[in-house]
């Protein structure tokens, strides 16, 4: 991997840009889309790009393959999973919110790869970093201002959309060999299968009159959100490796609180600021402690 780049930091903050953008999108999404439908759109249009890729590269999709059972778990429990999740949850929680509970996923998935893993276990600065993350995270379920009991579930099932995303990173070691258009590829396929009988019997899209900006918040979600920023996150992983592209988490919640300010006027209180911080501090432990163990 070569030293990064002026170039390399531009599209990094690109990527955090557009995955901080999905939130705030999502909340207008919601307007007019059940949450079904909003999962089913994003991986329907968020195929489009990845598959014309494969098909220009002659990278040849997996997902009908001796393997199709693992593309069709992960792409339930990574992609149809939480991106239900979250739309259900973000229906009833500011989308702020929503950026600063998904960014926990480096801290949830350190605590899983000590378990599942042999050579990711806990030492004393990743113990330190979850304990600080996971506390922003039980302060920010303190303010009563925008947590309380209308919306406490909702917050606790985006948190859950979190761990999905954990879950499915480590199913994905089981075919880590394969290419990782072909596994996105194929893990798109597969959730798009899944979801049209459910949105088919649960939300009957077509009978749906969408807001103009929930329709383009929807598709922008599955093109650029989901399709173009994979893209963009394998073009990093393979110029720069996986630690330089990690740095992403600490962008994510901060670009996320920033663009829910500006584009919804989302209420930031001090226990969300505070809870943000702790966050960001919490992942800079563990991505410190990855880093050391790497020179």
């Amino acid at each position: 991997m070569r030293q990064p780049k002026l170039l390399d930091y531009l599209l990094l903050t690109i990527l955090a840009l557009i995955w901080a953008s999905a939130f705030f999108n999502i909340k207008i999404a919601t307007y007019s889309f059940g949450p079904v439908t909003i999962a089913f759109l994003r991986v329907f249009f968020g195929a489009i790009p990845v598959l014309l890729l494969c098909y220009f590269k002659n990278i040849k999709i997996e997902a009908f393959s001796k393997d199709w059972h693992w593309y069709a778990m992960i792409g339930f429990i990574n992609l149809v999973a939480p991106f239900f999740l979250i739309a259900y949850g973000v229906k009833s929680v500011q989308s702020n919110l929503a950026a600063i509970l998904m960014s926990t996923t480096p801290l949830s998935s350190t605590i899983l790869a000590h378990f599942y893993t042999k050579n990711e276990k806990f030492n004393f600065v990743k113990t330190i970093g979850i304990m600080i993350g996971f506390s922003g995270i039980v302060f920010l379920f303190s303010d009563n201002l925008l947590i309380d009991e209308n919306n406490f579930i909702s917050a606790l099932l985006i948190l859950l959309g979190s761990t999905c995303y954990v879950i499915g990173g480590v199913l994905t070691l089981k075919i880590s060999k394969k290419k990782n258009e072909n596994v996105t590829g194929s893990i798109l396929i597969w959730a798009t299968i899944i979801l049209i009988p459910l949105v088919s019997f649960i939300e009957q899209p077509w009978e749906l009159t969408p807001r103009l900006d929930s329709t383009i918040s929807v598709i922008y979600l599955g093109l650029v959100s989901t399709g173009i920023a994979w893209l963009l996150r394998f073009r990093i992983l393979v110029t720069n490796g996986l630690i330089f592209q990690s740095q992403v988490s600490y962008l994510i919640p901060i670009f996320g609180t920033i663009l829910s300010y500006i584009f919804l006027k989302e209420l930031i209180t001090f226990k969300v600021l505070i809870s943000l911080i702790a966050v960001c501090v919490g992942i800079y432990f563990v991505r410190k402690a990855d880093y050391q163990k790497t020179i």
